[in-house]
């Protein structure tokens, strides 16, 4: 059903270019399928704009494109919640967004921050709730959980000074948060693992150390959750001759998007394999509770399979991964997915109970150690 839609891009990311190229997309597949779409940019500056329809990728290069116009995203009953416009007189009106599809790649913009905003704001947006999101965009914590179902995956470790990883080098070093291969090393060696964390500006928020395996082999898939939970047909991205990882300019700097990128689709893989990934891809869903439009990466040998990461949001939507299926129809989905009321945390437990009981805060007060005169 053809609904109002908000696209939302950019936010303070390393992904910035990429998300606007993201929204840019689902603008035209939304519009192409009947919904009534405006896009919304935030800039680099973190101010929000309202921008014009269709504009292009060159249009962001030196910031907010031609006719843009700033819109604020106001939290609270008092001035009304959502996003509003400047009016005449220095007022302003409240903007219409019907469902936000958020496009935004890394940062606080795929990681739980606009979901947060957006909750409190009353506003129904795509990209999982607040908890899965930061989950899935967190790499130690996301292997933490695979590995404690027993999901097969590389053993992830925190890189710390003070603590080697519990096996040999050589390591793959990855930003704790982040994705689309940005700042990914490979070293030979603890030290040089500990050194990047100083030089490195994608790993100063901290970092991640697996093995490296040159045997293994990426492996790709994607999954709707809506209007049932259903699996894509699974790819393999090709890494460059020198066995090099799949990194961001082999996903995104070709003028076709990720559907030109270097891949074999379908993957040339074993039944074994595919059913294998397929299984661990539903499993995935189900213990991080995300929902929409993701893409969960794999590594194999041919034989073993291991989960690797989540992206909540991915870039281009991962449509190219659904050729049978209509783009509008996937981003359609998830659009009424997100529209449907979700489960929220009870906040009427023994209402007054605690604090009747509490008594005066003095008495708490004088059962804590005193503070040196």
């Amino acid at each position: 059903m053809a609904s109002k839609a908000t696209v939302v891009f950019g936010g303070p990311s390393a992904e910035h270019d990429i998300s606007i190229l993201t929204g840019l997309q689902a603008e035209r597949v939304l519009a192409g399928a009947g919904h009534t779409v405006q896009c919304i940019y935030w800039a680099r500056t973190d101010q929000w704009f309202l921008v014009p329809s269709n504009t292009e990728a060159r249009d962001y290069l030196g910031g907010p494109p031609a006719g843009a116009k700033r819109v604020e995203l106001r939290i609270g009953a008092e001035k009304g919640d959502g996003f509003y416009m400047k009016a005449g007189l220095g007022g302003a009106k409240p903007l219409e967004t019907g469902t936000i599809m958020n496009c935004f790649h890394g940062g606080a913009g795929e990681g739980g921050g606009a979901q947060g905003l957006f909750a409190l704001a009353g506003l129904k947006a795509t990209g999982g709730t607040v908890a899965a999101a930061a989950l899935g965009m967190d790499k130690l914590a996301f292997g933490a959980v695979m590995e404690t179902a027993g999901v097969p995956c590389l053993k992830r470790v925190l890189l710390s000074a003070d603590a080697p990883p519990p096996y040999d080098g050589p390591y793959i070093v990855k930003p704790r948060f982040g994705g689309s291969s940005i700042g990914i090393e490979v070293v030979e060696d603890h030290a040089t693992a500990v050194a990047l964390l100083q030089t490195s500006p994608h790993l100063r928020e901290g970092a991640v150390v697996e093995p490296n395996r040159p045997d293994l082999f990426d492996l790709n898939i994607s999954v709707r959750t809506a209007p049932t939970v259903e699996v894509s047909e699974i790819e393999r991205p090709l890494r460059p001759t020198d066995g090099a990882i799949y990194s961001y300019a082999a996903k995104y700097l070709h003028s076709e998007g990720l559907a030109s990128a270097p891949r074999e689709f379908p993957a040339d893989i074993s039944d074994a394999v595919r059913d294998r990934i397929k299984e661990l891809a539903v499993r995935v869903v189900e213990l991080t509770g995300l929902t929409g439009v993701l893409r969960i990466d794999f590594l194999s040998d041919g034989t073993e399979v291991f989960v690797n990461e989540v992206n909540s949001i991915p870039g281009a939507m991962a449509l190219y991964l659904w050729p049978q299926t209509p783009p509008g129809e996937v981003l359609g989905s998830a659009l009424a997915e997100a529209e449907r009321a979700r489960p929220r945390a009870t906040s009427n437990f023994e209402e007054g109970v605690a604090l009747q009981a509490a008594g005066g805060i003095a008495g708490k007060l004088a059962a804590l150690p005193q503070q040196p005169r």
